[in-house]
């Protein structure tokens, strides 16, 4: 009987817009790091249409069995295992890469988390390389949606760290690591995805 992979059907509906932004970005990269990658969904799809960039997926220790499920089974010569990585234990064990790429992990993340996350980065993506982030923003304090509103009230009330960042927060923290905004794409589900280069 086959084995039944973890999935997300967020992972699933986001895919494709996703996969559009990347391709227009992704074309020179060589080494793609991915934090937080899951269900594994994000790193199987992208390394397939993109043949030639490895892309390395990682986790938090405890989720590295699930991500490596779905890696394992789709055998691609260019998803390696994935590494258990704790944004929280600095410096990170990490070479550098082209790009840096996470969905859906700055809103999961306590602040502290994301401030350690900026911190690293930095160090882990080559001179002119990129940082690509997907998920939901607010701007000027206030949320794009009312359901982006309801999304931040369930995240506080399973954990009160997390919650839907501030863009101007996050473009400081960028900034101060290096890096400079190249495009803010307005995304499906009320979600963004920043692309940002390292100058």
């Amino acid at each position: 009987m086959p084995e039944v992979l973890p999935f997300s059907q967020a992972a699933e509906n986001n895919k494709q817009p996703i996969l559009d932004v990347l391709e227009r970005h992704l074309q020179d990269a060589k080494t793609l790091l991915e934090i937080g990658s899951g269900t594994a969904q994000h790193a199987v799809f992208f390394a397939e249409r993109f043949p030639g960039l490895f892309w390395q997926a990682t986790d938090i220790p405890s989720a590295v069995k699930t991500v490596k499920q779905r890696i394992d089974a789709a055998n691609l010569p260019n998803l390696s295992q994935p590494l258990a990585l704790d944004v929280d234990e600095i410096p990170w064990p990490l070479a550098s890469y082209s790009a840096v790429f996470t969905a859906n992990s700055l809103h999961i993340m306590s602040a502290i988390s994301v401030q350690n996350f900026f911190s690293e980065v930095g160090r882990h993506v080559n001179v002119g390389g990129l940082l690509l982030i997907y998920g939901p923003f607010k701007y000027g304090g206030e949320f794009t949606t009312e359901s982006n509103a309801r999304f931040d009230l369930w995240l506080k009330d399973r954990d009160p760290l997390s919650g839907i960042r501030d863009f101007e927060w996050i473009s400081e923290l960028a900034t101060a690591s290096g890096f400079s905004l190249v495009e803010d794409n307005a995304m499906p589900a009320n979600n963004q995805l920043l692309v940002w280069s390292r100058g």
